[in-house]
Order: C-alpha cells, then sequence, then structure tokens
C-alpha cells in the first residue's frame, strides 16, 4: 500500500504557503482590527479570508474530510474532534503581533486520522521558514532534518511562555507567579514570541528547551504537536499526565528531565476544554 496521506501533506504545505504570502501581502494594508472573547483577543479580516482560503482549497481535493478551524469555531462552528479525517487550521497564529508589525506570525495546519496527529505545517510566513513533521518520518525547517536540543541542566535553559488572553487578575496573577518560580530556578531566559506554533517549533529545533502555556486551543498547537515529537522531544499536560489536545494546557520540551522540572513550578488555573459543550446564551 502506498503512503495514504501523502497527497494531503503536499497540499498542506502548498496552501500554507499561499497563505502566508496573502498574509505578507496584507501587511499594514489591511490591519482592520474585530474582537473575540476580549479585547485582547483580536481578530482581522486577513484572519478570516486566510482561513476561508485555507479551507476552500483543502476542500475542494478532500470533500470528505472534517476541518476545525479559529474563525470557523468563532462563530460558533463546533470544536470535535473525531475519527474522520480532520484538519485543524489556525490561519493567522500570532494576529496581535501582525497587528502591530512584531515579525513572527505563522500559518498552522494539522491533519488527524481516528484522532490521532498524522502530520503537522507551522509557516512562519515573516521569516519564510517553513516547518513540517510527519508520524515516524521526522522533522524539517525547509529542506534541515531538525532536532530538539540535549541540555538535561534546568540552569542551562531558556523556557518559552505566553501571557494568553484572560486578563482576569487570578489568572494573571497564576501565569507571572509561575513566569518568576521559573526564572528563580534560575534558568538562563525565559522568552515569549507571541505565537504557541512558532514557540513550539523554536523546541523542535533546539533554540529552547520547553513551551508551556494554559488557555491555548486546539490549532494552536496540533501542527507543533507533530514537528516537537518528530524532533525527539516529549508532550505532557501541565499536571505532567498524558498530553491532551483538547484540554487547552501543555508542556513541550525537548525531554522528560526539563519537562518535570518546569511542571514542579507551574501554578494550574482552569480553562475550559475545546471540545466542551458550548454554552447557551
Amino acid at each position: 500500500m502506498g503512503d495514504p496521506w501523502l497527497s494531503a501533506y503536499d497540499a498542506a504545505l502548498r496552501v500554507a504557503r499561499k497563505a502566508g504570502a496573502v498574509i505578507r501581502d496584507a501587511g499594514e494594508k489591511e490591519i482592520k482590527v474585530c474582537t473575540k472573547s476580549s479585547t485582547v483577543d483580536l481578530v482581522t479580516k486577513t484572519d478570516e479570508r486566510v482561513e476561508k482560503i485555507i479551507i476552500g482549497a483543502l476542500r475542494e481535493q478532500f470533500p470528505d474530510h472534517c476541518f476545525i478551524g479559529e474563525e470557523s469555531v468563532a462563530k460558533g462552528e463546533p470544536c470535535i474532534l473525531t475519527d474522520k479525517p480532520t484538519w485543524i487550521i489556525d490561519p493567522v497564529d500570532g494576529t496581535t503581533n501582525f497587528v502591530h508589525g512584531f515579525p513572527f506570525v505563522a500559518v498552522s495546519i494539522a491533519f488527524a486520522v481516528n484522532k490521532e496527529l498524522e502530520f503537522g505545517v507551522v509557516y512562519s510566513c515573516l521569516e519564510n521558514k517553513m516547518y513540517r513533521g510527519r508520524n515516524g518520518k521526522g522533522a524539517f525547517c525547509d529542506d534541515e532534518k531538525i532536532e530538539v536540543s540535549d541540555v538535561k541542566d534546568i540552569h542551562k535553559s531558556i523556557i518559552i511562555s505566553e501571557h494568553g488572553t484572560d486578563r482576569s487578575c487570578e489568572k494573571v496573577e497564576k501565569i507571572f507567579s509561575t513566569m518568576k518560580k521559573i526564572l528563580c530556578i534560575p534558568v538562563h531566559g525565559l522568552r515569549g514570541s507571541g505565537t504557541a506554533a512558532t514557540n513550539m517549533c523554536l523546541v523542535a529545533c533546539g533554540a529552547v528547551e520547553a513551551f508551556f502555556e494554559i488557555g491555548i486551543h486546539c490549532w494552536d498547537i496540533a501542527a507543533g504537536a507533530v514537528i516537537v515529537k518528530e524532533a525527539g522531544g516529549v508532550l505532557l499536560d501541565v499536571n505532567g499526565g498524558p498530553f491532551d489536545l483538547m484540554s487547552r494546557r501543555m508542556v513541550s520540551a525537548n525531554n522528560m528531565v526539563i519537562a518535570e522540572r518546569i511542571i514542579k513550578e507551574i501554578e494550574i488555573f482552569p480553562a475550559d476544554r475545546d471540545d466542551a459543550p458550548i454554552k447557551k446564551k
């Protein structure tokens, strides 16, 4: 039997580049901003247009497949992962960066079958870097194979995280308390690019040792999860349990030593699952 998902993988690479070109072209010409869940949870016309381009192109080639897209879910579409072939898409990961001209914006496209991730593509479109990984076939940046770092001493690590879009005082206090404890281990540094997909690729290529966050969504991390795993890294829940794509909480790291040390410092707070029933208004 031939490679059953090669055509889907090739399609993902093509449409990611096409989407990235649209984002680059939009630039400062089209930054009409709306908000979603809060005044810091932004969406632009570019997000919406790019998602339509990606889903339209993929649906034309794969009409029987399912789709989970960030902007579609924001408009009320269900976020349920079934056994059917499913695309998980973040058209513009790093919308706030895009709005402000901060140079880290990514197109993130993942593909799952039987609830298992088969491949992930992250195109850092302003850097023009294509990160990709396929289950059992390794991870790459453009044509170069990538691997996580071999650092096991937490004191020699760089850790990456984000603040999220929920700015309630209780959650912000927990986020900064966690960051303070990690900095005081001490580590070499604490960073944040403003895009979860890019953060995970930085773990995969060995630039940082770990990325953790509570409050991210499946479309932020699905593609990156494949790339990290195929680069030799590990994925865990923030409580040390198994990674759950729909849980909105994750630690990705170069190895278990670093991951387990980071987990000791994380102050956990609640986040509704992506696949939780939609609350009636």
